[in-house]
């Protein structure tokens, strides 16, 4: 489903991202891990064209889209739940909801979905119309990953869904993070926890100071000496 080959981002003189190649099957969901700093937000930036990329290939369904403007990626199906989760603070949790959907037109197909995202999240269901700006962290997190899903994406791109939050907020996050790739969403997940990310994802990209330097099977490099002792803190 993507594609991404020789990707390179610089600010400025520094490279960010050092012409790494990956890719993502349909239906599957890929963990790219690393350190602060490796380079991984800046590759979701250029994937969700938020960044110019300053050289490489990205291509999703086969189609290229390294120059497609980001309100574009939404019509082809792809969703960004960014950093620091990016709510709209004045706005309460149903009308977050329907900034979503704003590119579709089926207002019943919205209103289901609307319902299934209350059903991941009854929390957002219970507090439907507080506004946004009022909600803890892991509350905004919930939020964010569901205004993603009203657009029905077939890609969905997770920065950092974890952080910042408490570890049981986290478990409950990725409760639906796992629910949602098990319904057949494709996912590229960007994560600072590599276990909780290993745990969740088929296979995994490990990416220090702009390269990709080890692929494998996710259950390979929760066993993986190297990525152990670097990550897992053991």
């Amino acid at each position: 489903m993507l594609e991404v080959t020789g990707l390179r981002v610089a600010y400025g003189g520094i490279q960010a991202v050092r012409g790494i190649t990956f890719h993502v099957r349909q239906g599957e969901m890929v963990a790219l891990i690393g350190a602060n700093g490796a380079g991984k937000t800046s590759t979701l930036k250029a994937l969700s064209r938020l960044l110019n990329a300053a050289g490489g290939s990205i291509r999703y369904c086969g189609k290229e889209i390294s120059a497609l403007p980001a309100h574009q990626l939404i019509c082809e199906g792809i969703a960004l739940v960014p950093e620091g989760r990016g709510v709209f603070p004045r706005m309460s949790i149903v009308e977050n909801l329907l900034m979503g959907a704003y590119t579709r037109h089926d207002k019943e197909g919205i209103s289901t979905d609307r319902e299934h995202v209350f059903s991941l999240f009854p929390r957002l269901k219970e507090r439907a119309q507080q506004l946004a700006g009022t909600l803890s962290g892991g509350e905004q997190q919930m939020l964010a990953i569901g205004r993603a899903l009203m657009s029905r994406p077939k890609l969905l791109l997770l920065d950092e869904p974890s952080m910042g939050l408490a570890p049981l907020m986290t478990q409950r996050i990725f409760e639906v993070i796992r629910t949602v790739a098990n319904e057949g969403m494709t996912v590229l997940l960007v994560e600072q926890n590599a276990k909780l990310a290993l745990e969740v994802s088929q296979r995994g990209y490990v990416m220090e100071s702009g390269e990709i330097t080890l692929t494998d099977e996710a259950a390979n490099l929760l066993a993986n000496p190297r990525v152990r002792e670097a990550y897992l803190g053991e």
